[in-house]
């Protein structure tokens, strides 16, 4: 199947993209790396009337630290975030991440910006997102706002960017001292879409877990944060009891569907798995490291 015919319009600069798309008669899209959208449009999943290539908008790119920030900039492809010193000493969860993404051809085309617009829950990086606490820069028309991750995905492929708005950079707090971070999931085979994947994020002073952030993929509509298990981490040792609480914790959290090739307890059980073995190897790391 091809897709629909539409008219293709590359753009040097994101108000020259707003404007395209504002002066678009009927639905327009913006095309970055293309490895969703694409094969969306070649199956007619999709079937807008324009176009919008971005991919060479240079103020999209860029990883670098502003004040108390890691800005990352919306074309950044899973490759350079891999690849990126910068992201692997500040963030690292987004390095181990980009490891498990697809295969390397999806990786030296797919942008970050793509991944989290598309906000499909079982992709890695909306899940990092809401561990880091991370920052969305959206601009529009008439200006720029900053939507916490935790805010940003709505529902299944939903989130908070409105139509004629895009996704122009994340920014991702810089570690306090005692930052550990890891990120794992379980797929039937490297590249697959994880079953379940966990990325966690928690602060360390002397034993005591001083903050904690664990945020769930394939497991919900959206990337699931798991309050209750973090409730029963924070402000204890990070020992065998609160570990096995946490764990348990999971039951109040996480309620996945069933689909055709795996069911909710099946799913469930894996979310544990990945807990049980993700919070002893945060444990057992070293002060001051965070990559694995």
């Amino acid at each position: 199947m091809k897709a629909r015919a539409f008219d293709y319009r590359r753009v040097a600069s994101v108000a020259e993209a707003l404007d395209a798309y504002a002066a678009c008669e009927g639905e327009a899209r913006f095309l970055a790396g293309g490895q969703s959208l694409l094969p969306a449009l070649n199956l007619r999943l999709d079937a807008p009337d324009l176009l919008i290539d971005i991919g060479r908008i240079e103020s999209l790119r860029g990883i670098a630290i502003e004040g108390d920030r890691l800005r990352i900039g919306a074309l950044t492809r899973h490759a350079e975030t891999l690849a990126s010193p910068l992201i692997a000493e500040h963030a690292p969860l987004l390095t181990q991440a980009a490891a498990y993404m697809a295969h390397p051809a999806i990786r030296n085309l797919g942008t970050m910006g793509g991944s989290l617009a598309l906000s499909d829950p079982a992709s890695e990086l909306p899940a990092c997102m809401r561990a880091l606490g991370a920052e969305f820069e959206i601009t529009g028309r008439d200006g720029t706002r900053t939507v916490a991750a935790d805010d940003f995905f709505l529902d299944l492929f939903e989130n908070v960017i409105e139509p004629g708005e895009m996704l122009t950079a994340v920014r991702v707090p810089l570690p306090v001292p005692g930052t550990r971070m890891r990120f794992e999931e379980i797929a039937r085979r490297r590249g697959d879409y994880a079953l379940v994947g966990l990325a966690a994020h928690l602060v360390l002073t002397g034993e005591t877990v001083e903050s904690v952030r664990l945020a769930f993929c394939s497991v919900g509509p959206t990337p699931m944060r798991a309050p209750t298990a973090e409730a029963a981490l924070a402000g204890r040792p990070l020992d065998a009891a609160a570990i096995a609480e946490a764990t348990a914790a999971l039951a109040d959290d996480l309620a996945p569907d069933e689909d055709e090739g795996f069911s909710a307890a099946a799913r469930m059980h894996l979310a544990r798995v990945l807990l049980g073995r993700v919070l002893p190897a945060l444990r057992e790391q070293e002060a001051g490291e965070m990559a694995a």
